[in-house]
């Protein structure tokens, strides 16, 4: 793998983990000094993901994590919803015995998380779980396109899990796809994934989820 795959491939999972925010600015230096490289591999891999639309140029010539305004985040995160549910029906029809034993132990370990309300223990498990569930799929491309997805909204979706109830709620839901997707039954894991990544589920969770998403991580008029 090319140095400036492996820097953007390490810029994207800092910005899904939440440890790049919307609006934070890239240092090219410290990049450069982290991967003990020029700054050519470095702008390399900054050019990429500003074509994939995860990074916005300054009038400078510096970049900063992209942000995006609130019709945005809605229409991206029903793409994701999308994708996730066709993801999750092929990987009921495709995933080996080993699999589906894998993804049950995620889900299993993933208990302890809940029980501690460690929001940040859940997200690491949120993502090992679809992660499973995109190598199960057996396309490439799909789990490329929703980790692409998944990065643009990892700093949002951090916030989504700030009300009290939500990693139960969501640990809940991972239990029934779970169940679905043992028992063979591909069109109700589709349905259950679905519901799973809808914001929508009620009008007062949508509402939660906007309120509790800083300001500063959103796009306002004049930016």
């Amino acid at each position: 793998m090319k140095i400036s795959e492996q820097i953007r491939l390490a810029i994207e999972d800092d910005i899904r983990n939440g440890v790049l925010l919307p609006g934070d600015a890239i240092d090219e230096n410290e990049l450069a000094a982290q991967f003990n490289v020029s700054r050519t591999p470095v702008r390399e891999a900054l050019l990429q993901l500003k074509v994939q639309g995860m990074l916005n140029s300054l009038p400078r010539n510096g970049m900063t994590v992209a942000k995006m305004d609130v019709q945005e985040l809605l229409a991206v995160w029903e793409l994701l919803g999308e994708m996730e549910a066709v993801a999750a029906r092929m990987a009921c029809q495709r995933m080996t015995p080993q699999e589906r034993a894998e993804l049950a132990r995620v889900h299993a370990e993933a208990a302890a998380v809940i029980e501690a309300e460690d929001a940040d223990g859940w997200r690491q498990a949120n993502h090992d779980f679809h992660e499973v569930l995109y190598k199960g799929c057996r396309n490439p491309y799909l789990r490329q396109e929703l980790l692409r997805l998944r990065a643009r909204t990892g700093a949002y979706l951090k916030h989504a899990f700030t009300a009290v109830g939500r990693l139960r709620e969501s640990y809940d839901q991972h239990e029934e796809l779970l169940q679905a997707i043992l028992a063979g039954d591909a069109m109700l894991a589709q349905e259950k994934m679905s519901h799973h990544i809808s914001l929508s589920q009620s009008s007062k969770g949508l509402a939660d989820f906007l309120i509790n998403l800083p300001r500063s991580m959103l796009t306002q008029s004049g930016d």
